[in-house]
């Protein structure tokens, strides 16, 4: 019988469960998609009790599963007492709960598990704790495509380590090099998220989409560059570094940067949430953007040389920088790439998963044929169907019209997305990591100049300058975009190929950022960023055929091979889970159509009652 092993991430931010059957990832879930709170910390229980279900397995069924939390404390001792007195408002808020609940993680699993299973467990497996980075690389290299492969994890801080090289080879992992707390270049870009107006470990997205509307050619972007590099972050060649701290609280205080030492370093006062995003922010997200890519580009040619291995795999929070992504794949480095759909700390229950199956169980590594992952195109959550549908209907007094003929369903589908419309669109398992992939999106027409604006403002309630990603069918990627192989995750960005863009006008770089955002860039201008680039999504019809059907329902009707796709949430809220989470979120947006299964629901159809907005808000949950 194969090795059946849950991984758990949890207590810290994003928390997730994973399940495999040998090195056959069965489910993997956000606890956040069921909670429904945006980085949920707490223990996985909805997202474990889904992945053992999924698994048709009970606690006791298991072989062994979950950052080793002595590591932490001692990490968080030590920098008290090397930064005191600072921080120790800080201490006495941090301490106690550690010594309350962290330090006694053991007694505390078993006790959430139990509640899982609803009463003892019997026959226990064991409790394994790798290290949260060895976590990272297992989840980076094992269920990738490659036999060996050099490995680069970087994000804010694990226990001690911020940044590893490592490689790896059949059922080992061999570390050949790391960085320790304080010295964090995701901290630093972390720091950067707050410094201009965004919230640290989530706003990061922000930043990297506010960059490109730096001037790159303008002194203020070199000059915050030049400050940067000359006070903020010393870079070796190698890509190693060291921050200067006399400029950073993160490591005790309450915030992530001194920011009267920011001020008069940048000559420019940190931007409050909400207020209006000038120039200099901008040029300030372009400067730490480029910086970022430089560090990683560093890092990636060190692993290069310590390993001599034609593949690089990825993961850590810094991993999801597509940006930084695209440029190091276009360095020619390394042969390939491949990056955890699940980069950030979610992605250690995978990785967990993995580190004990081959690591500590020594149990043998395949890769699959063909170039493919184990990843199953990150489609490993819960699926719903017809009768969840129905069940909403009832509830909600919804209306709804049913396609016997999926084909049907597409071509009416493609109609309203060339119409104009925005449509949700929910089908089969859910995604795992945080883009949405066809499953739970919102779609659009790409060629609308229109379509960004409505998307942001009217359903997704978000900044105006937000990108959006396109979806393209895998076999006709290359006629829009300068890229040559499969980006399924949708963590590789892209320039839009030069035939497809329009002339940038005189003055252009003067213009304000929303001047900017809606001048129609080229043939696609919805997911044609200000600089023409385009954050990439290959749908595949291996891995997801109804999403690759209704992408050539859009091309025979249009002949556009690609359309407009973000998460389906609104600003704040994790995407959505169930067909009620769908059907909430589009009564209370301007979202014109959605469909759910083989339904096809029209927002003028609904009952009158569910237009009043107070009734809209207050919609039950499932």
């Amino acid at each position: 019988m194969a090795n059946i092993i849950l991984g758990i991430s949890a207590f810290y931010h994003d928390s997730a469960a994973a399940l495999l059957a040998g090195d056959e990832i069965v489910a993997a879930a956000h606890e956040e998609r069921f909670s429904r709170k945006k980085h949920d910390a707490a223990f996985p229980f909805s997202a474990v009790d889904f992945v053992l279900a999924e698994g048709g397995v009970k606690i006791s069924d298991l072989d062994a599963f979950y950052d080793k939390p002595f590591l932490k404390f001692e990490r968080l001792l030590e920098t008290y007492h090397a930064f005191a007195p600072r921080g120790f408002r800080s201490f006495l808020t941090a301490i106690p709960v550690w010594i309350r609940e962290k330090l006694f993680m053991r007694k505390i699993l078993w006790e959430s598990l139990e509640k899982v299973q609803g009463g003892p467990i019997g026959s226990k497996p064991s409790l394994l704790f790798p290290e949260h980075h060895l976590s990272h690389a297992a989840s980076a290299f094992f269920p990738s495509p490659f036999e060996t492969a050099a490995i680069l994890t970087i994000d804010g801080v694990g226990e001690w380590t911020t940044t590893a090289i490592g490689m790896g080879q059949g059922t080992r992992i061999e570390s050949l090099g790391t960085l320790a707390f304080p010295h964090s270049l995701g901290l630093l870009y972390s720091a950067f998220t707050y410094y201009t107006g965004f919230k640290v470990n989530s706003g990061e997205y922000k930043l990297m989409g506010l960059a490109p509307y730096g001037n790159p050619k303008g002194e203020a972007c070199r000059r915050y560059k030049d400050k940067i590099l000359e006070e903020l972050i010393q870079v070796k060649a190698d890509g190693s570094f060291v921050l200067n701290m006399e400029y950073f609280d993160y490591p005790t205080g309450l915030r992530m940067c001194n920011e009267g030492k920011w001020a008069e370093l940048f000559q420019l006062p940190a931007r409050r949430e909400e207020s209006d995003i000038t120039q200099p922010y901008m040029d300030m997200a372009l400067a730490i953007q480029q910086v970022t890519e430089e560090v990683v580009l560093r890092l990636a040619r060190t692993a290069k040389t310590l390993t001599q291995a034609d593949h690089l795999v990825m993961a850590g929070g810094v991993a999801l920088n597509c940006v930084a992504n695209g440029k190091l794949l276009r360095s020619g480095l390394f042969k390939d790439i491949w990056i955890q759909p699940a980069a950030g700390d979610a992605g250690g229950a995978v990785g967990a998963a993995y580190a004990a199956l081959h690591i500590s169980l020594g149990k043998e590594r395949t890769c699959l044929p063909g170039g493919r992952d184990k990843m199953h195109g990150g489609y490993l959550g819960p699926e719903y169907g017809h009768r969840e549908v129905l069940g909403l209907a009832r509830k909600y007094g919804a209306r709804m019209r049913e396609y016997e003929n999926f084909e049907d369903l597409c071509r009416e589908t493609a109609g309203k997305l060339a119409a104009g419309n925005a449509v949700g669109w929910f089908q089969g398992r859910m995604e795992w990591g945080p883009r949405a992939l066809g499953n739970r999106s919102i779609l659009g027409d790409p060629r609308n100049k229109d379509m960004q604006r409505k998307m942001n403002l009217k359903i997704k309630f978000r900044e105006g300058f937000r990108p959006f990603a396109p979806s393209v069918l895998a076999e006709d990627a290359a006629e829009y975009f300068e890229l040559d192989r499969p980006s399924p995750y949708m963590l590789l960005v892209a320039d839009v190929r030069a035939g497809r863009r329009k002339p940038i006008p005189e003055g252009y770089e003067g213009l304000g950022l929303y001047e900017r955002l809606y001048h129609i860039r080229s043939d696609i201008p919805a997911v044609t960023h200000v600089d023409f680039s385009a954050r990439i999504q290959t749908v595949h019809r291996e891995t997801n055929e109804k999403y690759w059907r209704l992408l050539k329902a859009f091309k025979e009707l249009t002949g556009c091979s690609l359309l407009v796709n973000t998460s389906f949430n609104v600003r704040g809220e994790p995407i959505v889970c169930t067909p009620g989470d769908a059907y909430r979120c589009f009564m209370r947006t301007e979202m014109d159509y959605l469909v759910i299964d083989r339904f096809l629901f029209t927002k003028t159809e609904q009952p009158p009652w569910a237009e009043d907005l107070e009734w809209r808000t207050r919609l039950a949950p499932d």
